[in-house]
C-alpha cells in the first residue's frame, strides 16, 4: 500500500501597519554606571523586563497597545517593505 504526500497549500500571510504603545513601569536593582548611556539603558532595561520579575526586578504597571492604521499613514520607506513583505514568497 503507497502512501501519497499530502499536498499542503498556506494561505498569504496578511501583513499590516500598526501604531504600538507600550508603558513600562518597574523597580530594577542595577549598578548607578549602568544607567548613563539613554541606548544602552533602554537596552538594558528591556533585556532586564524580558527576563521576568525576579529579586532584582519589581513590575509596578504594564499598559500595551496595537492598533492597525491605513497604510497611507506609514512612511514611505514602511510602505515599500510592507510591498516587499506581501509580494515575498517567504510568508507564503
Amino acid at each position: 500500500m503507497k502512501s501519497n504526500p499530502v499536498s499542503y497549500q498556506s494561505a498569504p500571510a496578511e501583513v499590516g501597519v500598526y501604531d504600538c504603545e507600550i508603558r513600562l513601569k518597574f523597580r530594577l536593582l542595577e549598578e548607578k554606571k549602568a544607567l548613563g548611556d539613554r541606548e544602552q539603558l533602554l537596552e538594558l532595561l528591556l533585556d532586564a523586563f524580558a527576563c521576568g520579575a525576579d529579586e532584582y526586578l519589581e513590575p509596578l504597571q504594564v499598559y500595551v497597545t496595537a492598533e492597525e492604521i491605513p497604510e497611507v499613514e506609514a512612511s514611505p520607506q514602511m510602505r515599500r517593505q510592507l510591498i516587499r513583505l506581501r509580494n515575498s514568497n517567504d510568508l507564503a
